[in-house]
């Protein structure tokens, strides 16, 4: 980086600081692009100071804006070098779109929010040391990516000189409850499932408590799990086929939980092996969840599931960490787009009215517009909707023109006529609150 003397003493440090985080780190190679991309893309890749695998797509036609893609999970496998093009894959109509995108894969597998953000935020400085600074920087976080983005909002937004480096944030199915609302559900799962079935863990083995996922050196796998839950409920099996005892067992947990049947084996694995990272890994083994207190309803026998449900008692230690790392202000720096399924089966829609509380709470509501669409889906929505996001966000920028969701559907119309899906924006939609725990929660249009 070519430094001015000009420069003021904090700009000087920031630049200093940019060309150290460039020298330790790989530079941007070559690389073919995947399929799906303009013609004429330039793409590279590469490592960053702490290991962190990055992927980097340039149109032809770039319209001076670069998207920081944050990616969902979190990922419990080893990050690989080419994680980041499925990323880039599913989310090509930015490219398409005239910008550029930029997705890092993360240093480590596992839980953190705040280790993700860092990682985000260093491949923003690699981005701008590399192709120079854009003309706006904009943040797009995708399911658990969307706390990620929040928190890189929130932690990176400013540089040495006080000054924004990022003009705007796009969060889609995102966990943007923060990570102390976000997986209350899945612990009651744990509880829940135990009750019926009785098999995770079974009678053979260690008793470890359920809140911790799985205990540490588990060998335990996905498969394994699966075959679990499907002696017990059937799930894998046409209706027709399951026992009386499986039906029975399903339908009071899915009654209970109000989770999908679809996504069930999903929920009940996140809350295996993402329970068992975030605790033994990341929380030093304290509890960060709690089900004293909760009522249980729905079942064809409430009061004995009540009785003889397993009870937690979170640890404060373990709330307090787990807080600290995930859980979102409010005080959002920059113009903020949120866009959500309302039959979102993996993070369920109410999320967003916990985000809509604590940004009002913090008096920056004027900075956040809501969007909810009439899906069931959860990694990817309908293409033009993205294409309107965007669109409605430049010109939020760059106009001061902040959308609405009317508006944002009429973009949506429009771009149609480039990407011929369907869109299924619902203006007047109102996002219930999340539940207090006390069941069934309210779960507007989940199958």
């Amino acid at each position: 980086m070519k430094l001015s003397p000009k420069l003021s003493g904090a700009a000087l440090a920031f630049g200093l600081a940019m060309s150290a985080t460039a020298a330790c780190a790989e530079a941007p190679a070559a690389k073919t692009c995947p399929d799906g991309l303009p013609g004429e893309t330039k793409c590279m890749a590469g490592q960053d100071m702490n290991g962190a695998y990055y992927w980097i797509a340039i149109p032809k036609a770039w319209n001076g804006t670069l998207v920081l893609h944050t990616h969902g999970g979190p990922r419990l496998k080893k990050p690989k070098p080419d994680d980041a093009i499925e990323d880039l894959q599913r989310f090509a109509v930015t490219v398409a779109e005239g910008y550029a995108w930029a997705g890092s894969n993360y240093r480590r597998e596992g839980y953190g929010v705040r280790s993700a953000a860092e990682d985000s935020d260093n491949l923003r400085k690699l981005f701008w040391e590399n192709y120079g600074r854009p003309k706006r920087t904009i943040l797009h976080g995708q399911s658990w990516g969307g706390n990620v983005a929040a928190k890189t909002a929130e932690l990176y937004s400013k540089d040495a000189d006080g000054s924004l480096v990022y003009d705007g944030v796009i969060l889609t199915s995102g966990v943007v409850s923060g990570g102390t609302r976000a997986y209350d559900f899945r612990a009651d799962l744990r509880a829940v499932y135990q009750y019926y079935c009785g098999n995770h863990p079974e009678k053979g083995e260690a008793q470890y408590p359920l809140w911790q996922g799985q205990p540490v050196g588990s060998k335990l796998t996905n498969k394994e799990l699966d075959e679990r839950v499907n002696a017990c409920t059937g799930v894998d099996l046409p209706a027709g086929q399951r026992t009386v005892q499986q039906r029975r067992n399903l339908a009071n947990i899915l009654a209970v939980t109000r989770i999908p049947e679809r996504t069930l084996g999903s929920h009940l694995s996140w809350a295996t092996f993402t329970f068992a990272d975030m605790v033994n890994k990341r929380l030093g083994g304290k509890n960060p969840f709690t089900n004293i207190g909760v009522v249980y309803k729905g079942s064809d026998d409430d009061k004995a599931l009540n009785k003889g449900v397993i009870r937690f008692k979170a640890d404060p230690e373990g709330v307090r960490r787990l807080a600290d790392d995930s859980d979102l202000t409010g005080k959002l720096p920059v113009p903020t787009l949120t866009m959500h399924a309302i039959d979102d089966p993996t993070a369920f829609v109410e999320l967003e009215q916990v985000f809509h509380d604590t940004v009002a709470k913090a008096g920056k509501s004027d900075l956040l517009v809501q969007s909810f669409t009439d899906e069931h889906e959860h990694s990817k929505l309908a293409t033009p909707e993205y294409a309107a996001l965007l669109r409605a966000m430049t010109a939020w920028i760059e106009l001061g023109t902040k959308p609405s969701p009317a508006t944002l559907a009429v973009g949506c119309a429009e771009a149609v006529k480039t990407y011929g899906e369907a869109c299924h924006f619902q203006v007047d939609y109102k996002v219930p609150a999340l539940s207090t725990r006390s069941y069934p929660r309210a779960k507007p249009g989940l199958k």
